[in-house]
């Protein structure tokens, strides 16, 4: 949920500015009723939205150490998955969607900024193995701004290319991957297995990139196009398959996962 809230009822949209009850946007699938801006969803909510109804079946869950005794890092899991629900900030599990059966993995904003640590990274990891045992296509839902956590340093950093060389093996054996990028995607999430879809799907309006805006201008000391790194931009310049709306997710991969049965 967005920072911009007033109290625990209402909750201001980055979009137009007016205020939305929450409870109006649970019945909207999180999109404000006057622009349709796309809130964030927690993974729990992807779920519903985009898996057939009692089909997901849920990877063992791991939870992450602390491999280099940063301090307060056990402090910051426990309370993510008291907030999230979650183990960590992956989702993954066996699902089917418009009746066919995928591996489905939702990166979930909430904990953690979606950062990728080394518990993300070996879920994600298991997920194409277990795709590529089964011969299923894989579905990805990204929505990591955190990027690399670090909290543990380069054992985050390992899982770039940990889940990079996870979607080769899987492409290898001919196999689907249908990314889907939300708000925001950056940093380590998109420069390793968030940018290797076969098929790259994004929500209007989402950030996706390797670092933000105002750091690429920094860095740059150049004025950046307007609407830099949004999906709209990124579709411009071939970066993205196609802009979905959210209400129509399910259906469009379902399509695409019967057609590539």
């Amino acid at each position: 949920m967005p920072a911009h809230e007033t109290d625990g009822l209402w909750v201001r949209c980055d979009g137009c500015g007016k205020l939305v009850f929450k409870r109006e946007l649970e019945k909207t699938s999180f999109l404000c009723p006057a622009c349709g801006h796309h809130f964030r969803m927690g993974a729990p909510q992807r779920l519903a939205l985009l898996a057939d109804e009692g089909s997901f079946t849920p990877f063992p869950p791991l939870v992450s150490a602390n491999p280099l005794g940063f301090p307060g890092y056990e402090e910051r899991i426990r309370q993510a998955q008291e907030q999230t629900g979650l183990d960590d900030a992956a989702l993954v599990g066996r699902a089917a969607i418009g009746g066919s059966s995928c591996i489905l993995a939702i990166i979930d904003f909430s904990f953690m900024g979606g950062s990728m640590g080394s518990v993300v990274g070996e879920q994600l990891v298991r997920a194409f193995e277990k795709a590529a045992a089964e011969r299923l296509p894989v579905v990805a839902v990204s929505g990591g701004g955190g990027g690399a956590r670090m909290q543990e340093g380069i054992f985050s950093l390992m899982q770039m290319a940990k889940t990079a060389q996870a979607v080769g093996r899987h492409s290898r054996e001919g196999l689907l991957f249908v990314s889907i990028l939300t708000h925001p995607t950056m940093g380590g999430v998109y420069a390793s297995f968030a940018s290797l879809g076969d098929i790259i799907l994004a929500e209007p309006g989402a950030l996706i990139g390797f670092a933000g805006p105002r750091i690429v201008e920094e860095a740059t000391r150049q004025k950046l196009p307007e609407g830099f790194q949004t999906a709209e931009y990124a579709l411009e310049h071939g970066m993205i398959d196609a802009i979905v709306p959210r209400p129509q997710v399910a259906q469009c991969v379902g399509r695409l996962l019967l057609w590539h049965r």
